[in-house]
């Protein structure tokens, strides 16, 4: 009985208002949205529908570290010494492949200057340095938090009427984008009302469309899309290239080299060189030192803060104990973060057998091996080395032996003996940081020496 009563106190107010009887109209009547089919533009429905059309300036977060504006098309940026000009969205993918092709936290780039920026408004602003952008950057509020709203979007056309405060229809308007909609707002006056002319669409983040029939639904709709997907108003510009079934593919596909590994500012790569993580798809992963000792762990994926989570637990590796969020997935590399301090990169390395003493002599003695600095070119590329018997024979392609000496072993270093003529420079102990059935990489200081089997 009391939802009828409401419901007919309601309808008896809103045909007041509609057939202007003896009911007065100084100010638009505060019905509940559902009945009344007018908005102010200052009305909750009105300005979550300005948020959502406002312009989203995070798509160029890598170029200016803000989500409230972007930078218009185009201009021309200096990355680690290389100028580029970008012309569209496209281009951002270079600059994010020159700083992911560089694994150091030091990239550097430079905007040229002077460059317009689009604000959330729409309207535009010409910048003409660094500092003055860097102001304007910091008053933007990160994280999601910015006003815009963008796990919903706008279908249009859309076509809006307006009235004056007697509900007398003043005119109407059909727009065709984000930008055509914000403007249309901005020139509302306080005594202007509008209505949208249902059913409008939306598309939300994952591409569904979803209808509504009246400003309660428009309200609602808004609403509760705002927390349902990443907005992205970060610098993290890899956070969105995977998704945690991928990352958990990758993960079990090969064991993983650590190639460098920092905590809380500290490098303690030197400590873990050689190390390789095993994950195994029953959520159990191992850890392998150079010296073949292993150590289980657990390790599992989740989404937080819609960012893939890896937590790792190791009872006596502490360091690895953690939960690393992802920042870059790419073929061959994964890196890994908890804070600004502390991150881990670590390589796919597919061939990876236990590095044992047993197994680098075995298999050292069975084929003939290619040498190389693992770098650039070098007299090494030539030649080829048989470790048969313990001892070393060297050779140019012409089958010459250009060098003699023997090899022992201890564990994952090997020492070279007796070299006196194309490799005397490289008599002395070398650590294996890298081994497999087909190729070895060792390390003495700052050099290195790569062997590929090569058995014809």
């Amino acid at each position: 009985m009391k939802k009828l009563f409401n419901f007919s106190a309601y309808a008896i107010l809103l045909a007041c208002v509609l057939v202007f009887t003896a009911c007065s109209i100084e100010d638009p009547v505060d019905l509940p949205l559902e009945y009344n089919p007018t908005l102010t533009a200052n009305s909750a429905a009105s300005q979550l529908m300005q948020r959502t059309v406002s312009n989203d300036g995070s798509y160029d977060n890598i170029i200016d570290g803000s989500s409230c504006f972007d930078i218009r098309f185009p201009y021309t940026v200096m990355v680690n010494g290389l100028e580029i000009t970008i012309d569209s969205k496209d281009d951002l993918e270079i600059i994010e492949e020159l700083f992911d092709a560089i694994d150091s936290d030091n990239d550097i780039l430079d905007i040229l200057f002077p460059i317009t920026i689009t604000k959330a408004d729409y309207t535009d602003l010409v910048i003409n340095s660094s500092a003055d952008l860097q102001v304007l950057a910091e008053q933007c509020i990160e994280g999601g938090g910015d006003d815009d709203i963008e796990c919903i979007d706008v279908v249009y056309p859309v076509t809006l009427f307006t009235y004056n405060p007697n509900l007398e229809q003043t005119g109407s308007v059909t727009v065709n984008s984000d930008e055509e909609m914000k403007r249309f707002f901005a020139g509302l006056t306080e005594t202007d009302l509008i209505s949208f002319d249902f059913p409008l669409v939306f598309e939300m983040f994952d591409g569904t469309a979803l209808t509504v029939n009246n400003n309660s639904e428009l309200a609602n709709a808004i609403e509760g899309a705002k927390e349902t997907c990443d907005e992205d108003d970060d610098n993290d510009h890899n956070d969105d290239d995977f998704n945690k079934e991928e990352l958990d593919s990758y993960l079990v596909m090969c064991p993983w080299l650590i190639d460098e590994i920092k905590i809380d500012n500290l490098d303690i790569t030197e400590q873990y060189r050689g190390y390789v993580l095993n994950f195994k798809e029953d959520g159990s992963v191992i850890a392998r030192d150079i010296s073949g000792n292993m150590l289980a762990g657990e390790w599992s994926t989740s989404i937080s803060d819609y960012k893939v989570k890896l937590v790792l637990k190791f009872e006596a590796l502490v360091d690895f104990s953690l939960e690393w969020f992802v920042y870059d997935l790419d073929e061959g590399r994964i890196k890994f973060y908890v804070d600004d301090h502390s991150k881990i990169i670590m390589k796919k390395v597919c061939g990876f057998e236990e590095c044992s003493e047993a197994f680098i002599t075995d298999t050292l003695q069975n084929c003939v091996w290619a040498v190389s600095n693992g770098e650039s070119a070098s007299f090494l590329d030539m030649l080829r080395i048989d470790f048969s018997y313990m001892n070393i024979h060297v050779k140019n392609p012409n089958e010459i032996v250009v060098d003699e000496g023997n090899w022992d072993i201890y564990g994952t270093t090997i020492t070279f003996n007796a070299l006196s003529m194309e490799m005397a420079n490289y008599i002395g102990e070398w650590e294996i940081i890298e081994c497999s059935a087909v190729r070895f990489k060792m390390k003495r200081g700052e050099e290195y020496l790569v062997l590929e089997k090569d058995c014809e």
